[in-house]
């Protein structure tokens, strides 16, 4: 990061349950990444991460209900990129997705999103709210 700043840097926003939206944060987070100096391999990284959670947002948590939001927070501070996407579904529970690797999944079109996201981020935690999912997701300063 070329900026040294103790002050986080933050912008919240929210959309409607659209796929179209999808590619709308993508570039949000993406500009505030780079205005921040993050290493462009780890703007991509963070950005397939919250490409993946907007779009579990839309459809399986808001079930596609373009009534409902998604809403998305970026934070960066100088040790860490933080991202939290929350929905307004019913929840789910994310010890209960199968294994993308299982021979049974393998052909599957669903069910990669989370595997992938645990993959490319440093840290993963799912919060199960009274209205919705609250995804967190961290990526360090390297």
């Amino acid at each position: 990061m070329n900026k040294k700043s103790d002050t986080p840097r933050s912008v919240s926003f929210e959309i409607p349950s659209d796929p179209r939206q999808i590619h709308v944060v993508e570039r949000k987070l993406e500009r505030f990444c780079q205005q921040s100096g993050f290493p462009p391999n780890d703007v991509e990284n963070c950005a397939i991460a919250v490409t993946e959670m907007i779009n579990n947002a839309i459809r399986h948590g808001n079930k596609g209900d373009v009534n409902k939001k998604v809403y998305a927070h970026f934070e960066l501070n100088r040790n860490e990129m933080k991202i939290t996407v929350m929905d307004e579904g019913c929840g789910f529970d994310p010890d209960n997705i199968g294994d993308p690797l299982h021979p049974d999944n393998l052909y599957k079109e669903n069910g990669r999103g989370i595997f992938i996201v645990k993959t490319l981020m440093d840290d993963v935690s799912f919060e199960i709210m009274s209205k919705g999912t609250k995804v967190t997701m961290r990526k360090k300063l390297k």
